[in-house]
C-alpha cells in the first residue's frame, strides 16, 4: 500500500541518516580488538575475547577452492579469541601458515583448538605468548616467526585494549596509560620489529595491516576517549610509513632493502565480542549491534581474503563498507528483518547447544 510504501521510505531515510551519524562520528564504537573491563587484571591482556555471539551459517568449502595462494606465513597478534583466533582458523583453512600470540594464558587452549579443528591439513600453528606492550617481548615475537614460519608474509597488528566503557574522568592514571601502551605504543613496536624482519626478506614483499576502530575518522567517542585516541592514530602512522616507504625522508640518503614492505589499515568494523556486550543496554544491543555487528567468523572470512589479495601500497581493508552498511540498514529498516542474535527487548538469542558466559556470549572453542 502508499501507506507501507511511506513507512518503509521513511524508516529507511532514517537509517541513512544514522549511516552518516556513524560514517562521520564513529557513534558506534566499531572494532575488533575489544576485551572485557577486567582484562585490566590480567597482565596488561592484549587478547581479544575468545567468545562470540552465535556461529554464521556454515557453508562448505573445499581444500582446492581455499587454498587460493601458494602457501604463505602469517602472524595474528592478540589471537586468543575473537576475530584474531577467526582470522587465524580461515588463514589455515586455506592452507596458510600461521604464528598466533597473545599475553593470555588462553592462547595455549586456543592453539589447541585450531590444531585439531585443522588436523590433517597442510597449515602449521606456531603459538607463543607476547606482551605488545612491552619492546622486548615483542622483539621475541619477531624472532619466534622468523625461526617458525621461515618467511613472513602478513603480520596482522589485531591486539588491542580500550579500558572498558566509562567516563574519562572516572579513569586512573595506570587505566590511560594500558590502554596508549597496548594500542599506540604496541603497534608502534610490532610495526618497527615487523618492517625490520620484511625488509630483510629477499625479493619477498611483506605486508603489514594495523587494526584501526572507533575514533578512526575523528569523531567523538564517549566512553572510549582514550580508545578511540589511540586508533586515530592508526592510520595517521599507516600513512606516514607509506609516504616514507615510498618516498623517504627529505634530506637523509633513500634507503634500499633485499624486501620490500607494504603497510595498510584493517577494520572488521563492529564484531560481537565479550566488550562488545559488556556494559551495553539494551537499547545499544538492539541497535546498533543487532543491525550491523558480526560474528567473528563472518568477519574473517569476509577479511582474509582481502588480505591475501592486497597488492598495492597504502589503503585500507575493510568489512563493515558502505555498501554492506546500507543493505544491512535497508534489510532492517525497510523489510522489517529481525536480528538474529538480539530480540526485541535487546536480550541474546542464545542458540542451541552453544555455550555462553554470564553477558550472553558465545566460546568460539
Amino acid at each position: 500500500s502508499r501507506q507501507a510504501s511511506g513507512m518503509a521510505s521513511s524508516l529507511l531515510l532514517k537509517g541513512a541518516v544514522v549511516l552518516s551519524a556513524a560514517l562521520t562520528a564513529d557513534a558506534f564504537a566499531p572494532g575488533g580488538a575489544f576485551l572485557p573491563r577486567d582484562s585490566r587484571a590480567a597482565s596488561l591482556s592484549t587478547r581479544t575475547s575468545g567468545l562470540s555471539l552465535a556461529p554464521p551459517p556454515s557453508a562448505a568449502r573445499s581444500n582446492a577452492a581455499l587454498n587460493d595462494m601458494n602457501m604463505l606465513g602469517v602472524v595474528i597478534t592478540g589471537a586468543a579469541g575473537g576475530v584474531g583466533f577467526a582470522y587465524a582458523d580461515e588463514f589455515m583453512a586455506r592452507g596458510h601458515d600461521v604464528v598466533i600470540c597473545d599475553i593470555s594464558d588462553q592462547i595455549d587452549k586456543a592453539a589447541e583448538a585450531l590444531r585439531k579443528k585443522h588436523e590433517g591439513g597442510t597449515a602449521k600453528l606456531y603459538a607463543t605468548k607476547c606482551d605488545v606492550s612491552d619492546p622486548d617481548s615483542v622483539q621475541r615475537l619477531a624472532d619466534f616467526s622468523k625461526d617458525s614460519l621461515g618467511t613472513v608474509h602478513k603480520w596482522i597488528n589485531n591486539a588491542g585494549v580500550n579500558g572498558g566503557r566509562r567516563h574519562f574522568d572516572e579513569l586512573g592514571y595506570k587505566d590511560i596509560e594500558l590502554v596508549v601502551k597496548v594500542n599506540l605504543l604496541g603497534a608502534l613496536y610490532c610495526t618497527s620489529a615487523a618492517m625490520k624482519l620484511l625488509q630483510q626478506q629477499e625479493g619477498v614483499t611483506g605486508h603489514i595491516f594495523n587494526t584501526v576502530g572507533s575514533g578512526v575518522k575523528g569523531g567523538g567517542t564517549p566512553g572510549y576517549v582514550c580508545y578511540g585516541a589511540t586508533k586515530r592514530g592508526q592510520p595517521q602512522m599507516t600513512d606516514s610509513l607509506v609516504a616514507e616507504l615510498e618516498k623517504g625522508v627529505q634530506g637523509y640518503d633513500r634507503k634500499e632493502y633485499p624486501g620490500k614492505v607494504m603497510v595498510h589499515t584493517l577494520s572488521p568494523g563492529m564484531v560481537f565480542t565479550q566488550l562488545l556486550l559488556d556494559d551495553s543496554t539494551p537499547e545499544l544491543r538492539k541497535f546498533p549491534f543487532g543491525v550491523l555487528a558480526a560474528q567473528p567468523e563472518e568477519v574473517a572470512a569476509d577479511l582474509v581474503p582481502k588480505i591475501l589479495a592486497k597488492s598495492d601500497q597504502g589503503g585500507a581493508v575493510e568489512y563493515l563498507t558502505v555498501d554492506k552498511v546500507l543493505t544491512k540498514l535497508f534489510n532492517r529498516f525497510a523489510l522489517g528483518q529481525k536480528s538474529e542474535f538480539i530480540d526485541d527487548d535487546g536480550n541474546v538469542i542464545k542458540q542451541p547447544g552453544a555455550q555462553y558466559d554470564e553477558n550472553g556470549v558465545r566460546a568460539l572453542f
